[in-house]
């Protein structure tokens, strides 16, 4: 599977949030970094197809996304950065509506739903309100419901948001076990959460993509430490990832 962008601008008025995005991904896990602002949210908004872009293609195994229209939405999971709940419903009638939403066969959703909430340790909780949940705890259920109907795309911005260092462990695990038949971009401040399962590093610039290279990769190179120095080294006049 590959999914590529080519030449894709994206302008708010006078202001270009996206300068002639190049890029193809295919299977493993691309880390996109960049302060607020760089770009990292409207690139994730036109891979959805959330966004109407300005200029460029993007092509799903040399298709274009516009022409496969729901089939191409089927085969992403989005996870964005703020989700509202419904909180008076449980974790479990949450997913399973989810599931609903999908389009998903209730015998499969009910597998699925099982198999993942026990991956991100939810099972027990699974019939606790949503609004009694901690912010932690959200958010590994934001993951069980990206991660319904097994997209082949995943698209995750900060999921480790809100997880203490024990669950960004687990979280980062489970998503390196995913990668190995997915392609997944994940877009984060919290650069140790990625310099040990990322395939790629992707740092973006105010709208340009300003560098791209595997972790290791950047370490020779430039003859960095870890990736928060790579990334200082880019963007070091940004306040943050």
């Amino acid at each position: 599977m590959k999914l590529e962008l080519i030449d894709v601008k994206k302008r708010y008025g006078d202001v270009v949030a996206l300068k002639g995005f190049n890029y193809s991904f295919e299977k493993g896990i691309y880390a996109i970094l960049g302060a607020n602002g760089a770009g990292k949210s409207t690139l994730f908004n036109l891979l959805t197809d959330n966004l109407e872009r300005d200029e460029g293609k993007i092509l799903l195994d040399d298709v274009e996304i516009l022409s496969l229209k729901e089939k191409y939405r089927a085969t992403i999971g989005y996870m964005p950065q703020q989700q509202g709940f419904y909180e008076k419903m449980t974790a479990i009638s949450y997913l399973e509506y989810v599931a609903y939403l999908k389009g998903m066969k209730r015998s499969v959703a009910k597998k699925e739903i099982e198999e993942n909430l026990k991956k991100v340790n939810l099972w027990e909780d699974r019939f606790k309100r949503t609004g009694a949940f901690s912010g932690g705890m959200r958010q590994r259920l934001l993951v069980c419901a990206t991660l319904l109907s097994n997209p082949s795309v995943l698209i995750l911005d900060e999921p480790s948001a809100g997880l203490d260092p024990k669950e960004r462990v687990v979280l980062r695990r489970y998503i390196g076990e995913l990668s190995k038949d997915k392609i997944i971009l994940i877009a984060t401040h919290i650069v140790s959460d990625i310099e040990t399962i990322a395939d790629k590093v992707l740092i973006m610039k105010k709208g340009e993509l300003l560098a791209n290279d595997s972790p290791a990769g950047f370490l020779e190179k430039l003859g960095k430490k870890n990736l928060e120095e790579v990334y200082m080294h880019y963007c070091g006049d940004d306040e943050e990832v």
